[in-house]
């Protein structure tokens, strides 16, 4: 928009500059050939009285020099008491010119070598008619004529300048609140919550700048809204864990026992994470602001996998875990990761037939570590649709809440999830994770990479 104004003014001011300045040039040399012809008639005034009163050669060329013109004036005698037609001075106007002056009796102009002749009929007092001719040299009929010209086209360029510098200023003022308001948009887009918009500019980006923020302030509202509702949600949930707690306790010695309590605990721990995390005061800006701690994905599936082998061992389920013998940093929480863990390794406890084995796999890749849960059940049927019941539908009670936390926190770092079949024979969840300094996936290539991996359903 800045360029445009500016090419705008440019183009108007150009053609106002031509439509007054050339017609003032022209104006201007017409000026300074009146000037010239105006002056080589005062000079033929200045000889007309002497011709009128004698014509006398001698007395006449004295007048001629003392007219100060040098050869510039000649004087066209007739003939007279039997002389023949002469002339004083040097004549360069043609002889038919002359006829034609004294034939018509008005002065006149016509062009010689070298410029213009002036030619004044003078009348005599035999009643013949004399005539006297001025030179105009050419450069005197153009004097200045180049220089008032070089004038114009100075004023001219400098308007035409001083137009765009103008128009720049105020596409500059136009344009510079109107991409703030889009990079405050971008930004909002981008999560930064606190991004606000100077209300500056043009009275329509003003009111623009104002919608923006009152708009942004909603945003921001309507999350601490939600906010405050998980954590009002998840807060009576202490109730029943309180009593699931005590209940616990009551079960004496066992393994069992044991595996309740624990679970009772975690359970706690994270609806006591939950409130913490929704009740956080003030807004988040955007997630690529937040520090995220690291974590070693090889030590996080060993302690998982503590935890789920003794449901296993209950269960008669033959696990195995490989490829966590060396660690493998990643960009993501350890409590994420623990959460994802948990959600993999739940659905196979719920969805697989007791003693189904299972195993879990690190694999250790330059840009990249994948984690894959794999089973020996009877598989996912329609893997698409276990991809969409993270997005809200149930079946076989399965939400698919699991799978959804877990694609989630995969493609947080620029990764993917695929299902697909595993050498046990049964459903393999693969979680790609990018290391720490890789450029996150955008969501059209996560959606790429995902319709490219995943395999098809069995």
């Amino acid at each position: 928009m800045r360029w445009a104004l500016v090419k705008v003014c440019l183009a108007v001011t150009t053609m106002v500059v031509v439509a007054f300045a050339v017609p003032l040039g022209l104006v201007v040399k017409e000026m300074a050939r009146d000037r010239a012809f105006a002056g080589a008639e005062r000079q033929a005034a200045a000889v007309a009285p002497a011709l009128s009163i004698t014509t006398d050669r001698d007395q006449l060329e004295r007048v001629v020099a003392s007219a100060g013109s040098g050869t510039r004036i000649a004087v066209h005698l007739p003939e007279a008491d039997g002389r023949p037609a002469s002339g004083i001075g040097r004549m360069r106007a043609a002889a038919v010119d002359i006829a034609a002056v004294r034939r018509v009796g008005r002065a006149s102009t016509t062009e010689v070598p070298g410029g213009y002749a002036f030619l004044q009929p003078v009348a005599l007092g035999s009643g013949a008619i004399a005539v006297v001719e001025v030179y105009i040299p050419e450069d005197e009929v153009t004097s200045g004529v180049g220089t008032a010209w070089a004038v114009l086209a100075g004023v001219g360029a400098a308007l035409v300048v001083g137009s765009v510098a103008v128009a720049d200023r105020l596409g500059v003022r136009m344009v510079r609140p109107a991409r703030r308001l889009a990079e405050g948009a971008q930004e909002l887009g981008e999560g930064k919550l606190g991004v606000r918009v100077a209300e500056e500019g043009p009275p329509e980006l003003r009111r623009a700048a104002v919608a923006f923020n009152s708009m942004a302030d909603q945003v921001v509202q309507l999350l601490a809204n939600e906010r405050e509702l998980a954590a009002d949600l998840s807060h009576r949930l202490r109730t029943p864990l309180t009593v699931l707690r005590l209940n616990a306790a009551c079960l004496g010695d066992g393994a069992a026992a044991e595996q309740t309590r624990a679970a009772v605990a975690q359970l706690e721990r994270e609806v006591d994470t939950i409130i913490r995390t929704a009740r956080e005061a003030g807004p988040r800006t955007a997630a690529a602001e937040v520090p995220r701690a690291g974590c070693d994905a090889a030590e996080v599936v060993r302690e998982r996998m503590t935890f789920w082998s003794a449901l296993a061992e209950d269960e008669g389920r033959t696990w195995r875990v490989a490829g966590v013998d060396r660690p493998a940093r990643i960009p993501v929480p350890r409590a994420d990761l623990g959460a994802a863990l948990d959600a993999l390794l739940g659905n196979v406890f719920r969805h697989t037939p007791e003693g189904t084995a299972f195993a879990v796999d690190v694999h250790h890749g330059e840009d990249a570590v994948i984690v894959l849960v794999s089973d020996a059940g009877p598989g996912i049927p329609d893997p698409e649709a276990a991809m969409a019941r993270g997005r809200g539908s149930g079946t076989d009670g399965s939400t698919g809440l699991g799978l959804d936390i877990v694609r989630r926190l995969a493609e947080s770092t620029g990764g993917d999830l695929a299902i697909g079949r595993s050498v046990l024979g049964g459903t393999e969840i693969r979680v790609r994770i990018q290391r720490e300094g890789r450029r996150p996936a955008r969501r059209g290539e996560r959606s790429t990479v995902r319709r490219r991996r995943r395999v098809a359903a069995r």
